[in-house]
């Protein structure tokens, strides 16, 4: 089974020397992986003030120096996503100016990323646009997790590592001693997504779900490519958003004599009405995301396990700053 390393460089090798010019600095999207993150690497996150004028207008700044210092934004780019984006580039322009030796945006979850191409006339292609404001707003490199396609990594004109958030999962899914798995994949576009997630599940099989979009949100699945009968079927996306995909999937998967149904996902988007579709008792034994998006409190139901990146992400923020090789984080 394929996994990130266990032993933390940063816990190995960290001294005053190497992490006094190590800095973190979490925006307001997700303040509490910012600490745990801060917390693995064994640092304390820069004090930051974020407000809004009356107006509407955002207001960043930093409250230390930060001079000569590799810093590392902890961003996620999740609703409200126009805020979440304008806020991040705003505590770019504030590093830069406050010279900052290096800024790296990490973000754990990267908005926008659905619209990567033209579907139809005359529209934008805003996960290219999104990335080029990052660009133009200084920042030097960017860490992000599971982008929802692979082209989205070469929209940046700068360094852009790109790591997965399937280790962590399929490390919890590894403790619960399923047998007959069956990867499944609830759209031919995530089909690679699911293959590669299989082949680290010990090369368990993998099945498809043949789905037709009817509209945005609105999905319709028709069939099932692939033997799921009196197996466990875990399906796998890179979010989850209104659930309409998943769900439609997992009610199709139970009809073709799945046993059971497990849905796995990084990106815990939760648009409504995911909450009342998800939490539907005869759906879903469990449904695993990871922490990348704040889930609040009132989106928790039965079924739902939330794991935390922030040690993968600490590790590779680490190895960002010793300038180590990240690939070899997972073996």
């Amino acid at each position: 089974m394929t996994s990130f390393i266990t032993a933390s460089s940063a816990q190995n090798l960290k001294t005053f020397e190497n992490t006094q010019r190590l800095k973190l600095i979490s925006g307001t999207s997700n303040p509490i992986l910012a600490k745990e993150i801060a917390s693995y690497i064994g640092i304390e996150d820069v004090p930051l003030v974020s407000k809004r004028f009356a107006d509407g207008e955002l207001y960043v700044q930093i409250q230390q120096s930060i001079r000569g210092c590799d810093v590392f934004l902890i961003q996620p780019t999740c609703a409200p996503v126009n805020d979440s984006l304008m806020e991040l580039m705003i505590m770019v322009d504030a590093c830069k100016r406050a010279s900052a030796r290096q800024v790296t945006a990490v973000i754990p979850y990267y908005g926008y990323a659905r619209a990567d191409r033209k579907t139809a006339g005359r529209e934008s292609i805003t996960a290219k646009l999104s990335a080029n404001l990052l660009v133009a707003s200084g920042v030097d490199r960017v860490l992000a997790m599971d982008l929802h396609s692979a082209q989205i990594q070469g929209y940046f004109d700068i360094p852009c590592d790109h790591i997965y958030g399937s280790p962590v999962l399929i490390d919890y899914l590894s403790t619960k001693k399923l047998e007959e798995v069956v990867v499944v994949s609830p759209d031919v576009g995530g089909v690679a997504r699911a293959r590669a997630f299989a082949k680290q599940m010990n090369d368990a099989p993998l099945a498809i779900i043949d789905k037709r979009r009817a509209a945005h949100n609105i999905a319709q699945s028709l069939t099932v490519i692939g033997d799921v009968s009196n197996k466990t079927a875990v399906l796998i996306d890179d979010m989850i958003d209104t659930g309409g995909t998943i769900c439609a999937g997992a009610e199709l998967l139970r009809k073709e004599g799945a046993k059971r149904v497990i849905a796995c996902a990084s990106h815990a988007v939760f648009s409504p009405p995911a909450f009342t579709r998800l939490s539907a008792k005869d759906l879903f034994e469990e449904v695993v995301v990871t922490n990348s998006i704040p889930v609040p409190k009132n989106q928790y139901f039965d079924q739902l396990k939330v794991l935390s990146v922030a040690n993968m992400l600490g590790e590779a923020i680490w190895r960002i700053h010793e300038e180590s090789s990240i690939s070899s984080m997972f073996r």
